[in-house]
């Protein structure tokens, strides 16, 4: 685990605590919605948590507060972060969260397209090299630091017949900055886990408009 994996889980266990519980619990309903959660025994368990941990900790805002964990961590007592932990925090706060169409590998670097920013990404040194198709698209968290990018743990990998939509929904939000992209892809993150719900159903007849899912 790296440091900042480290800070990040050091301020949930404060945000996902007995103080929190209620809050916890609400904020489970708005992303899992009605599909129960998965045993622990599954395989999908341990990333459909990251993934909710990660939206939970970057991009929900508290009730009550307004902001998001990460914006309000520094002002609660019962948390103490050394200067270094200071300086991982505003780090985190630069983080690039955006929907990823994979390259190639060159070496240890990945290079990526961010489909939302319509950029080229280089993520260098990555810790994170196989399982990325170039016909896939994926969301995930990308955070600065030596001089470089590094993920997070909450990847969702969305099928490759879902890709026409995907695109037309991000053409969408090019057009219209008034669209929220962290709702599209809180979107797209349940779509993909009805495709694993409903594993009879072909994925382009959950990521449509139309879905009746």
């Amino acid at each position: 685990m790296n440091p900042a994996e480290q800070l990040i889980d050091k301020i949930l266990q404060h945000f996902a605590g007995p103080a929190f519980k209620s809050e916890l619990e609400k904020a489970k309903k708005e992303f899992f919605g009605s599909q129960n959660l998965l045993e622990e025994q599954n395989a999908q368990f341990e990333l459909r948590m990251s993934q909710f941990f990660d939206w939970y900790f970057f991009t929900r805002e508290l009730s009550g507060y307004g902001r998001t964990p990460l914006e309000v961590c520094q002002f609660e007592r019962e948390l103490r972060f050394t200067p270094e932990e200071e300086l991982m925090l505003e780090n985190l706060k630069k983080h690039r969260h955006s929907l990823f169409e994979f390259r190639k590998v060159k070496g240890e670097d990945m290079h990526l397209n961010d489909l939302i920013a319509n950029e080229k990404i280089v993520v260098r040194k990555s810790s994170w090299i196989y399982g990325f198709d170039t016909d896939e698209i994926f969301e995930a968290r990308l955070i600065p630091g030596d001089g470089g990018w590094f993920f997070t743990r909450g990847f969702c990998f969305h099928p490759e017949s879902a890709k026409k939509f995907i695109l037309d929904e991000i053409k969408k939000h090019r057009k219209d900055p008034d669209l929220d992209p962290d709702e599209l892809m809180l979107r797209l993150v349940k779509m993909r886990s009805k495709c694993e719900q409903y594993k009879h159903v072909r994925p382009e007849m959950i990521y449509s408009e139309d879905s009746k899912l």
